[in-house]
């Protein structure tokens, strides 16, 4: 989620790849080498979440599942991306309920049933990041806390079907924008997705909601982009916590949010942290 610029890591080892192409105002182009890195990055980090997902039970801590995450990142020989980016002190973010983005895991904050837990999460290997976010119940849920979460998760993928050479931001926008509205809920417009590669945070900014005040970038083969729109119950409008992280819905209704990092195609996209077949 863009709010954080350069990542403090080591230079990437990635030596002898070919240099990526640059196109307008920073945004990537990844060659065929690179990509292969970055399916592996994703990799990780899907694998992780669907075992964070499995795991999650009641009476857990947001920590036990940072704790976890971690631990299977480095497994796999990747590096949380999330962990000292900017101070950030944890390998994932873990929102519950109406937290909206940004949650700091905590070891007194106790998962419930009937909750709706929110965990995002990056890997850094070697030279390039993965990152996807997913939000799941715990045990049973309202009809209306599990139809939330099935227009968070469509209206991501009504995004991404947009994606393909040739097309705009904008048309991502716009279809993440007009089924979520359809459905009566809100797009959160101060969080956007972002390009993602050797640096986590990585231009363009990706839009969830029609505006004049991004740049309405052409997509071309070779862009990795992390499509990530933020669905609330209530109103768009957020407030920021005291730990200067965490950032909650202001009327205090639920929120949820899905992610994947893809890969613009010639013909379409190529979904790298897709979790379907692992």
């Amino acid at each position: 989620m863009r709010i954080l610029k350069n990542l403090l890591f080591a230079k990437p080892k990635t030596k002898g790849l070919p240099p990526m192409e640059k196109t307008g105002k920073g945004i990537q182009i990844k060659n065929e080498a690179e990509i292969a890195i970055m399916r592996q990055s994703a990799k990780i980090v899907a694998m992780v979440l669907k075992e964070v997902e499995e795991i999650t039970q009641a009476g857990m801590t947001t920590a036990d599942l940072d704790e976890y995450a971690e631990k299977r990142i480095r497994e796999m020989g990747a590096i949380p991306s999330f962990k000292g980016y900017h101070g950030f002190p944890a390998s994932i973010c873990a929102c519950i309920n109406e937290e909206v983005v940004h949650g700091i895991p905590n070891p007194k904050k106790v998962i419930k049933m009937g909750d709706i837990v929110k965990v995002d999460t990056g890997a850094f290997y070697d030279g390039f990041h993965g990152d996807s976010c997913v939000t799941f119940p715990v045990g049973k849920v309202k009809r209306s806390t599990r139809k939330l979460l099935e227009v968070a998760e469509t209206a991501m993928y009504k995004g991404i079907e947009q994606v393909k050479a040739g097309n705009y931001l904008m048309d991502i926008a716009e279809a993440v924008q007009d089924y979520v509205e359809a459905h009566g809920y809100t797009v959160v417009e101060n969080f956007v997705g972002h390009g993602v590669g050797r640096k986590l945070h990585e231009e363009p900014s990706v839009f969830n909601v029609r505006t004049d005040d991004l740049p309405n970038v052409q997509l071309k083969a070779g862009m990795t982009l992390a499509i990530e729109p933020i669905i609330n119950a209530g109103s768009k409008y957020t407030r920021l916590m005291g730990d200067r992280w965490t950032v909650v819905t202001k009327d205090n209704q639920l929120s949820a949010q899905f992610e994947h990092t893809v890969l613009v195609t010639d013909t379409g996209y190529e979904i790298l942290t897709d979790r379907t077949f692992i």
